[in-house]
């Protein structure tokens, strides 16, 4: 086991972003985006990560966090107030280049909110890479889907965080590779029966 694995454990989250992906780029992994949920889509996290990857995250609507727009620091809300709307029930309502501080430009795309909780009628993405356009944005963000069936599966079907109840370090790390084991094993499984079902 690596000495910093330990001192992860206890670190902030977003403390921990950009020395994973720095981390993972070194093994020599290809990849042209890292995809964020909203947890971790803040300003100065996107910046810092911008130097080593383009980003694809999810921000929140927030009084607390701001953009700047034309010459103002605002916040979505107030940019989504500003744009000009796609007509219809067009999935993407539009979008806008923002700064994000320190110069740095990133590209808001607004998209229409499908289930619509608590009156919620459109959500926010944040993407660094200028060049791609819209429709690409939605597309790969909705990748992290994946992820979050990953996490579901573990948990409920592959026993996560019911299996066990330990609270030392190496048998919650030794637990959680079984489990990370056992999803392989299904993925693979899966894609084979896919590639003789075509």
């Amino acid at each position: 086991m690596e000495p910093y694995d330990r001192q992860e454990a206890i670190t902030k989250s977003t403390d921990l972003i950009v020395p994973m992906v720095r981390r993972a780029l070194g093994l020599f992994l290809s990849a042209k985006y890292v995809l964020m949920d909203s947890w971790f889509g803040f300003p100065a996290v996107v910046r810092s990560l911008m130097h080593h990857i383009h980003v694809i995250c999810m921000v929140k609507n927030t009084p607390k966090i701001f953009y700047e727009f034309e010459g103002q620091s605002q916040t979505i809300s107030q940019i989504y107030r500003k744009i000009r709307k796609g007509r219809g029930r067009s999935k993407i309502k539009g979008s806008v280049t923002v700064g994000i501080g320190e110069g740095k430009k990133a590209k808001l795309v607004f998209v229409r909110h499908r289930n619509r909780k608590e009156g919620v009628k459109w959500l926010a993405l944040l993407c660094t890479d200028l060049s791609l356009p819209d429709e690409e944005v939605v597309r790969i963000y909705g990748k992290r889907w994946d992820i979050e069936v990953f996490f579901k599966m573990s948990k409920h079907y592959l026993k996560l965080d019911s299996e066990i109840q330990v609270r030392d370090f190496d048998s919650i790390l030794a637990h959680s590779t079984i489990v990370m084991i056992r999803y392989i094993f299904l993925a693979v499984e899966q894609r084979s029966f896919l590639m003789i079902g075509q």
